[in-house]
């Protein structure tokens, strides 16, 4: 197995939830929430937040109806990732993030309530649920 750093995004129309990990522990934890206009982040936020922590792999969420057929949410996020990709010359991968968000709304309130819920907070878990779950993909058998 691999060290790498690799950074997480939760595709939103409003909010962008970035989360960060290693491959070696399969570890994830929540850094940042960016605010969006309608799908664009400030580009110089993210360029920050990569070369803070010069990430080996971006991974970004892709939302998915729950039968797995697409939405229009799921082609806008296809194009964030291939905007990361263009912009900062690191490889992309897609993550199904099927109920990434109910899970982070149920793990934040379990440990801190309704006052837990906050958006960036929602946005930033839910992408450590994506990261984790594509480490949990690159593990078979576990």
């Amino acid at each position: 197995m691999t060290n790498r750093t690799l950074m997480a995004f939760d595709f939103g129309t409003k909010s962008i939830g970035v989360a960060i990990g290693q491959e070696v522990t399969g570890t994830a934890r929540p850094l940042t929430a960016f605010k969006a206009q309608d799908g664009v982040p400030d580009w110089n936020h993210v360029e920050k937040v990569i070369n803070e922590w010069q990430p080996d792999l971006l991974v970004v969420g892709l939302p998915l109806n729950m039968d797995g057929s697409e939405q229009e949410l799921t082609a806008r996020a296809r194009k964030f990732a291939n905007r990361l990709h263009g912009r900062f010359g690191k490889p992309v991968e897609l993550q199904d993030e099927r109920l990434s968000t109910v899970e982070a709304r149920a793990d934040l309130f379990e440990r801190g309530g309704f006052r837990a819920l906050n958006k960036g907070q929602v946005d930033a878990t839910s992408a450590v649920i994506i990261l984790e779950s594509w480490f949990s993909r690159q593990t078979p058998g576990q």
